[in-house]
């Protein structure tokens, strides 16, 4: 059964820090791309960061470059997502993602394996 804990959201003021983390157990760590994806009230899920089991690839969706910053620790299981200068439109739900691809670095919220249950993430201004 695959489990995908997300944990680390919280409220901060805007220009303020914070890093989420998503303990994953239940699937091989090394099949999957890992992401995260955002979804604000009323709006759809959106990708934010992507990281490739291949050579640890990134890509970020361009509300959150220079900003945020995706790594993984295959010794833990885990992904993180490090988010710096954070602004009250970064507010959101954000969701781990699982996707069986070693290679990609993108893809969209339909196209995901697996999801964590979500974190709140709220920024103040």
């Amino acid at each position: 059964q695959v489990q995908m804990v997300e944990s680390g959201g919280g409220l901060v003021q805007a220009g303020g820090s914070l890093r989420l983390s998503c303990a994953v157990s239940g699937l091989s760590f090394e099949s999957y791309s890992m992401g995260w994806f955002r979804q604000a009230p009323g709006s759809e899920r959106e990708f934010v960061a992507g990281i490739s089991w291949v050579r640890s690839s990134t890509n970020y969706g361009d509300s959150v470059k220079d900003r945020f910053i995706i790594y993984r620790d295959s010794a833990k299981l885990t992904v993180y997502l490090q988010m710096n200068n954070l602004k009250p439109e970064d507010t959101a739900v954000y969701y781990c993602s699982a996707k069986r691809s070693a290679g990609i670095r993108v893809w969209p919220a339909s196209m995901s394996d697996y999801w964590g249950q979500g974190t709140q993430v709220t920024v103040s201004s």
